[in-house]
């Protein structure tokens, strides 16, 4: 049981050398007012006076303070080099290899490290001062005596001195391997001690609390503590132990601490002497050291445990970081080949590390492919910015200065092209996307490759470039590609298509009408037994397409009927007139010869004998072109043409969106993704191995390093504890 505490002092020196504080090592936190008599009762436990003393806030640094029992016959803490092999009790602090035989330097040295990290204006600083002391007179213990709890600035002390004291003292008694030393004077009212109320805070049930009753002899007249050191006022399980401390006019005489010890046991034995035997220092300093090795005994296993799971972080991230290059040419070699590997398996799916965030690589170029670019493409109408103006303006056109019996093919040529044009910039865009995300993808290749980017930052801005550039290289050929697709879409329009001849054949049922030369035969032939009551009183708007327009016949009743079945079932919900006679010649031309019962909204009021026109005036046909956009309602013939062009419109631009839609990712593929697959580390080896500047990319960044050194340092420190931990295992201490 003895030898658990040097256990944890050699732990301690152990995560000292790497300044490390993740470990929570059992130790005693001495906590207490300011000027309660904490530094007394640390000087008295020690047995010599080495603190700095005074009035105010004397301790504003932590002071880690590790008590060695070493017998002279110790050869493990005595040297000769130091000269400490004959000493009876020397110290030694961590921040410097000087061994102080004189116990005042040690005082010294406490106030120059406290006043360097702390300044001399009373403030207070959380870096802790490591102090060991060896004595032949000491047991073994670990202290840490804390600043003073105070509640009003004094001096140049900052505002907030109290919410800052009482942080630093929530961060030692917080750590549940900690035992609480409970320091409150004899001659104050213990219901108002602050230090048990922090202690009761931290530790409710009260089993590591420890309670010192201060400054017995200092009490009014006529008082005594006992029902104090019964537990009579305020009961704590650990225990109460009153102790007197040096007043301090004898720490100006230099009292020694062994005349005090006399001292104190003559006082108890005077005024507590049913009590006299387990109060005093000597007792005290029993007392905390069989409570710290049974404390120690309980929390080994779970330090053991909890060194173990830090090793093993440890060594993973030594891993990480990677060792020190000998090979930087072989070095360079392993690593563009596990980059190019890493990358490409990304993109394909395969790699270890597998992103469950969000989507990357392969998985998102499939995703732009079917969903961004396919939604793309079907919100795309094959009408889209045409209208049937547009469209009649096309057909007009097509025709020049004849007027057609049918609907021209290249109007429909003229117009499914300019609708074909409106899928090339979505497939562009398609390329730039994959183009984004083949860039990104360099900051997904898995967490290896990404260490060995952080480990040679040089290499990494490099590989990097290099990629950028074989992409931009790429990027051109693939637009070309895509450009050519859409290109060979306009480059010749397959009426013969299997799928649009379907639709094709539908065009001579659509424009079956009286204006068919057939037709005309078949109403000549039933005209003659038709009555002329019967007869429509309109002329048809296909009467532009003849030679002699007074001879058209009228459309029948049965004719119209006919027609209007047809129109409505192509197009529900548009209204035809068939009032509207005239055609779009009669916006240039003077009106045609007609029946006076056939004129509607003339303006001319042209006198009509036996069907003949009387002579009109010549007129200016140049401002009455009508506009592409002239607002007003189409012909029978003219809207039975717009819903023939717009059908095969929509059938053939539905074969070629499908034809897109399926060969611009294939191009992608073919002339971006893989080609940067199949030659990305021949790049690679290219432009960083055969280079000349080969050595200077892998010189590491200085916190890789760093860090590095660190990580090694604490893994060593981590496996000496476990070690050591082991050891104690071994022998059955536990």
């Amino acid at each position: 049981m003895e030898a658990l505490i040097p256990v944890i002092n050699k732990l301690q020196d152990v995560f000292n050398t790497v300044g490390s504080d993740s470990i929570q090592l059992p130790q005693i936190v001495v906590l207490g007012s300011q000027s309660s008599g904490k530094s007394s009762v640390i000087e008295s436990v020690v047995g010599r006076s080495f603190l700095p003393r005074g009035t105010g806030i004397v301790t504003r640094r932590p002071l880690v303070l590790q008590l060695i029992y070493s017998p002279l016959d110790d050869r493990e803490n005595r040297s000769a080099e130091n000269g400490t092999s004959n000493a009876e009790e020397w110290g030694r602090f961590l921040h410097t290899k000087k061994c102080f035989t004189d116990f005042d330097e040690i005082r010294k040295e406490i106030e120059n490290e406290t006043e360097r990290a702390a300044g001399n204006n009373k403030g207070i600083c959380p870096e802790p001062i490591n102090l060991k002391i060896f004595s032949t007179h000491v047991v073994n213990l670990t202290l840490v005596d804390l600043p003073g709890i105070t509640k009003v600035p004094v001096g140049d002390q900052p505002e907030d001195i109290e919410a800052q004291i009482k942080e630093l003292v929530l961060k030692y008694i917080e750590n549940p391997n900690s035992i609480i030393l409970a320091v409150t004077a004899a001659n104050t009212d213990m219901a108002t001690s602050e230090a048990l109320k922090l202690a009761k805070d931290v530790d409710p049930d009260g089993r590591r609390t420890l309670a010192v009753v201060t400054k017995l002899d200092l009490m009014d007249a006529g008082t005594d503590a006992i029902d104090i050191l019964c537990g009579r006022v305020i009961p704590v399980k650990l225990g109460i132990i009153g102790v007197m401390n040096r007043s301090q006019k004898d720490i100006m005489d230099q009292k020694h601490i062994d005349d005090q010890m006399k001292d104190e046991a003559a006082f108890l034995q005077r005024k507590y002497p049913t009590l006299a035997t387990r109060n005093g220092t000597p007792y005290l300093a029993k007392t905390l050291n069989r409570l710290l090795m049974h404390h120690i005994r309980d929390c080994l296993p779970d330090l053991k445990t909890r060194v173990n799971i830090m090793a093993t972080q440890f060594q993973s991230l030594l891993n990480s970081y990677g060792e020190d290059v000998s090979d930087k040419s072989q070095t360079l070699l392993q690593i563009i080949t596990k980059f190019s590997s890493a990358y490409c398996c990304t993109i394909e799916g395969t790699a270890r590390n597998i992103e469950t965030t969000e989507l990357c690589g392969g998985a998102r170029m499939g995703y732009i492919f079917h969903e961004t670019f396919g939604r793309t493409l079907d919100s795309i109408h094959p009408l889209a910015g045409l209208s049937k103006m547009d469209i009649l303006t096309a057909i007009r056109n097509a025709t020049g200065p004849r007027p057609a019996l049918f609907v021209p093919e290249v109007s429909f040529e003229l117009l499914v092209k300019r609708q074909i044009r409106r899928l090339e910039e979505p497939s562009l865009r398609c390329v730039e996307l994959i183009h984004e995300e083949m860039q990104r993808i360099v900051q997904h290749c898995g967490n290896e490759v990404q260490q060995e980017m952080l480990r040679f930052p040089k290499l990494h801005e490099k590989i990097v470039d290099v990629v950028t550039q074989l992409l931009r290289r790429r990027l051109p050929h693939t637009n070309v590609m895509v450009e050519n697709i859409v290109a060979i879409e306009l480059a010749y329009i397959n009426t013969k298509h299997p799928d649009f001849h379907k639709d094709a054949a539908l065009v001579p049922s659509l424009l079956k009408t009286d204006s068919d030369p057939y037709s005309q035969i078949n109403l000549g032939q039933r005209r003659a037994n038709t009555p002329r009551n019967h007869m429509s009183p309109q002329i048809s708007s296909h009467s532009a397409g003849s030679q002699q327009p007074q001879q058209q016949p009228p459309q029948s009743s049965s004719s119209q009927q006919q027609y209007s079945q047809v129109h409505e079932q192509n197009h529900v919900g548009e209204n035809s007139t068939p009032s509207m006679a005239s055609t779009w010649l009669s916006n240039i031309l003077p009106p045609a010869p007609t029946r006076p019962d056939s004129i509607e909204n003339s303006t001319n009021n042209t006198p009509v004998h036996n069907n003949i026109v009387s002579p009109v005036k010549p007129v200016n046909l140049l401002p009455d072109v009508p506009a592409n956009h002239n607002p007003r309602r189409l012909t029978d013939k003219e809207q039975k043409d717009c819903d023939v062009i717009e059908h095969l419109i929509k059938s053939y631009f539905y074969i070629v969106r499908k034809s897109i839609q399926d060969s611009v990712p294939k191009a992608i593929m073919h002339f971006l993704v893989n080609y940067v697959k199949d030659n990305l580390q021949s790049e690679l080896v290219t432009h960083l191995y055969k280079s000349d500047k080969a050595e200077t990319l892998l010189n590491e960044s200085d916190h890789i390093a760093v860090r590095r050194k660190e990580a090694a340092d604490m893994l060593k420190a981590l496996t000496r504890a476990n070690h050591i931990i082991s050891e104690i295992r071994e022998t059955h201490m536990w």
